[in-house]
């Protein structure tokens, strides 16, 4: 059984607080990832209640490995946009800390699914839609796979929201200009 993974950038309105509270978006509904693959909408449905049922939770990770859980996912849910996620970084953990440094600074900004796909089909297009996953973790990363979605750290500068607006900016236009 392979573990799956998909990287997601942090839908608008990630914060990370003093307290080490982080939350966003881990996947958007309806949007195609680089690998050409879209989540629909109640994929992790399933999932969510079995690990309730189960008493185990989603696990946070840092880049993916198992060895280095940084925090704990408080609140993991569906909505009408995509999976939610809310958390906290544990400040006693040396990786927490600095992920969490990381974030505040900007250098980090992705999240990744880990899960196995249950049922999925192929459109018209070729692309994969993803029906039915079964969610593992859900871990910051560098390098996320779905461009659209952006993390948007909370700062206390008119010039860190600045420079989330122009990091925008230049991503929605090399977006465009790779598509023609």
């Amino acid at each position: 059984m392979e573990l799956e993974r998909k990287f997601a950038r942090f839908g608008a309105g990630l914060t990370v607080d003093a307290g080490n509270v982080i939350e966003g978006y881990a996947s958007l509904f309806g949007a195609t990832d680089q690998g050409g693959d879209v989540v629909q909408a109640g994929a992790y449905a399933a999932s969510l209640i079995a690990l309730k049922a189960a008493g185990r939770s989603v696990k946070m990770l840092w880049q993916h490995d198992p060895s280095q859980p940084i925090g704990i996912w408080d609140e993991v849910r569906e909505d009408a946009r995509g999976l939610y996620v809310k958390g906290r970084l544990l400040d006693s953990v040396a990786k927490g800390r600095e992920a969490a440094a990381l974030i505040a600074a900007g250098a980090i900004d992705g999240l990744s699914i880990g899960y196995r796909t249950v049922r999925a089909a192929k459109d018209d297009k070729g692309q994969r839609l993803l029906n039915e996953l079964d969610l593992w973790e859900v871990s910051l990363v560098t390098f996320p796979m779905l461009p659209t979605a952006r993390v948007a750290a909370k700062g206390d500068s008119p010039e860190a929201d600045m420079m989330r607006v122009l990091a925008g900016i230049f991503d929605d236009a090399r977006q465009q200009m790779a598509q023609g």
